[in-house]
């Protein structure tokens, strides 16, 4: 027994806590003055008939506990990860040597981000600097980040969902548990910023970090909000994105202040260290400059071959004519007439409604007829409804519009949500004003219907053209990844595909992560893509961040979102690590 405490009882009596050498129990005895004189001290020696494999266990146990005093990259091979020098260079030359962690990782997409901010997480751990941990990202991305950080780092973090707030109403979630994984769209809701607010984190990851900017003209947004309190609150914040820059210094500089207000509030500076090269709080790689390990060639040099293969962009020209051509001018005179009228009551919010709507209406013409259609059928029958209701059509509450960029950022459910209140508070004036529209939006839909009907849409050609240029058609095994910005069109696009004899899976926001053994849910949809089981998968947004899909080489994008960086996001799908081929984009 080892004696851990001591303690007098009434001057006549100890209380002695004693711990067992091998059980490692922990006991109370009670000794008194006569219990005393019967005991005898024994000197310590050395004793050598201990359990050797205890012996071997309390070592190995005690050198792991230090090893990261010895080996650098001791995160590193206790990790089940494949790493290339571009991502060993951002967290053991750039990342773990900073004092504090305040960091901007900017590399393009498919480089491996997730796999940098494990190895900070795993090193920063080991060394006893962080314990408790949040990892805030798109809502589509939770389940992937928590797989990666187990499946690679032994790494158990708690997804945490709006239903669990819900479920332990008057519990703290945020404190419940030391390595958690929340949406953004979640964590910025006014009702969960005060739970958040008592939470002190050693380490604040952000995906897709980008999503946090500061609106023009000057705005605060709910998320940027979000990015201020977990600045406020964390010790090392670490922010990832492939595409951290829109083009405003200023926007830029209010991005970097989510790691340091003080730090980063001059544009001029900021620009002077990131031309340099000598920016201690940013680091972005481009594809072309990440390579391999040099390897030694039969000729005795070293060569470090490329990570990424090439990626080819090409133009899919079409020309529309006939009855599509017509249509096409048809709604093009009808947004003319519509916005003209809203801009003569500029200062009405509801004009200003009507204008943000023919601009939608105008992206859904770009995207496909049958979204168009669709977004002329909804608009009508609200107006037919609010007339057999005899509303007051004038006294509807405009919504808070949102500027285009906020609109590239949003979720595809939180866009879509928008357009339909959008639609329901944008309504003519009065009911002579909502007949005369009314019969002009069914003019619309019918003109819309005839062009599906005929099957004389020339951008579907075009693709069906692709198609059996890229031998579709003739290889089962090709595959092909197949964006667009609408639910609608992506309907139209599966319907059209599976009647080309295709196998088509499709990916959107209205799924629930799940599984990969869940039908219906995305999880499936993607690996069943990389399985060979799907040959087309039709994609919106919500597939365009942090999906894996280098099984694959050719995109087409149906439809080209208005902010580029959408685009580079959607290209980075495929064209990343692991990719053998050469990456064709349409």
């Amino acid at each position: 027994m080892r004696v851990e405490t001591v303690r007098a009882e009434g001057g006549q009596a100890w209380v002695v806590g004693l711990v067992g050498l091998r059980s490692e129990q922990f006991r109370r005895v009670t000794l008194r003055g006569e219990d005393l004189d019967g005991l005898t001290i024994v000197e310590p020696g050395l004793s050598y008939d201990g359990d050797p494999r205890l012996l071997r266990l309390g070592l190995q146990a005690h050198s792991l506990g230090i090893a990261y005093e010895f080996d650098p990259y001791f995160g590193l091979s206790i990790s089940r990860v494949d790493p290339l020098p571009h991502q060993l260079e951002a967290v053991y030359e750039y990342l773990l040597k900073l004092p504090r962690v305040r960091f901007l990782l900017a590399d393009d997409a498919g480089a491996g981000k997730t796999i940098m901010a494990g190895l900070l997480i795993r090193e920063l751990k080991l060394r006893g600097l962080v314990e408790r941990v949040i990892v805030a990202c798109p809502a589509n991305l939770a389940f992937q980040w928590q797989r990666e950080l187990k499946e690679r780092f032994d790494e158990k973090f708690l997804v945490i969902k709006g239903g669990d707030i819900r479920d332990q109403f008057g519990v703290n979630q945020w404190l419940e548990q030391k390595q958690l994984i929340t949406s953004l769209d979640l964590a910025k809701r006014q009702d969960i910023l005060p739970g958040l607010r008592q939470v002190h984190w050693d380490l604040v990851v952000v995906d897709e970090a980008h999503r946090m900017s500061w609106s023009p003209p000057a705005r605060k947004t709910a998320r940027y909000a979000l990015g201020e309190l977990l600045r406020d609150s964390a010790d090392h914040v670490l922010l990832l994105t492939a595409t951290p820059h829109k083009g405003d210094p200023q926007n830029f500089t209010l991005f970097l202040q989510l790691l340091d207000p003080d730090a980063y509030a001059d544009v001029r500076s900021i620009r002077a260290a990131i031309e340099r090269q000598h920016a201690p709080f940013y680091l972005r790689r481009t594809k072309e400059a990440m390579v391999y390990f040099p390897e030694r060639q039969p000729d005795g040099q070293w060569i470090a071959r490329p990570v990424f293969t090439n990626r080819i962009p090409h133009t899919a020209d079409f020309k529309i004519d006939g009855a599509e051509f017509d249509l096409y001018q048809e709604v093009t005179r009808f947004v003319k007439r519509q916005s003209a009228r809203a801009a003569v009551q500029s200062d009405d919010p509801r004009a200003r409604a009507v204008g943000f709507l023919m601009s939608l209406y105008q992206r859904r013409l770009a995207s496909s007829t049958y979204a168009l259609r669709r977004s002329l059928e909804n608009r009508a029958r609200r107006l037919e409804e609010n007339l057999k209701r005899a509303v007051d059509l004038s006294q509807t509450a405009p919504p808070v519009l949102p500027d285009p960029e906020d609109l590239e950022e949003m979720e595809e459910a939180e866009r879509e949500r928008l357009e339909e209140i959008i639609e329901a508070v944008s309504l003519a004036a009065n009911a002579d004003q909502a007949r005369a529209e009314i019969a002009e939006l069914r003019d619309l839909a019918a003109a819309a219907a005839s062009v599906e009907a005929a099957g004389v849409e020339a951008k579907l050609e075009r693709l069906q053209g692709i198609l059996h240029e890229q031998g579709f058609f003739d290889d089962p095994d090709q595959r092909l990844l197949l964006f667009t910005e609408f639910k609608d069109t992506l309907d139209y696009l599966v319907t059209r595909a599976k009647a080309w004899g295709f196998r088509v899976g499709f990916i959107h926001g209205g799924m629930k992560p799940g599984s990969r053994e869940e039908p219906g849910s995305r999880l499936y949809a993607e690996q069943q893509f990389r399985d060979g089981a799907i040959q087309i998968l039709v994609a919106t947004e919500a597939a365009g961040e942090g999906i894996n899909l280098q099984c694959c080489h050719i995109l087409f994008n149906y439809d080209i979102p208005w902010n580029p960086n959408r685009l580079e996001q959607r290209m980075g799908r495929i064209h990343r690590y692991l990719q053998t081929k050469d990456c064709l984009i349409f």
